[in-house]
């Protein structure tokens, strides 16, 4: 089976490397083709929304299935129990703070992605959904 997806814009923000953190602060504009603009109608009545990019610059070598450790001092973690970028599809989604909507661009704060990522969708983040109430993970995460 053929997957063929396409951007939809791409992510503006002058970071040129890939980095672990530091994003809280950092202000991005995702610029959307035009043809994609009308689809933005009614986002900016949310506080925050789900960015999926394609990580473009991981390269193919490590878009694999791994167990290393998270961190110094922790136990190792598969691939799918870390969001590190380093995947089989190298898919970044994160929930950041919506700032604005204007014409065809999106300001967010908050987005872990280097200046150019293309973005493939937008989504609202919805809180009954998208944040359930009992959800748990390991102590080692923290």
């Amino acid at each position: 089976m053929d997957i063929h997806l396409h951007p939809i814009g791409y992510v503006h923000n002058g970071v040129q490397t890939p980095r672990p953190d530091g994003w809280a602060a950092i202000g991005s504009r995702i610029e959307l083709l035009a043809e994609y603009a009308p689809g933005l109608l009614a986002l900016d009545g949310f506080s925050h929304v789900t960015v999926v990019c394609w990580l473009h610059l991981v390269p193919p070598d490590l878009r694999t299935v791994t167990q290393d450790p998270v961190a110094p001092g922790r136990p190792p973690a598969g691939t799918f129990a870390t969001r590190s970028q380093r995947r089989p599809n190298p898919l970044g989604v994160s929930v950041v703070h919506l700032v604005k909507v204007a014409g065809a661009t999106v300001t967010v704060r908050g987005l872990d992605a280097i200046d150019g990522t293309p973005v493939l969708d937008l989504r609202p983040y919805l809180p009954p959904f998208d944040a359930p109430a009992n959800a748990r993970m390991p102590r080692w995460v923290w």
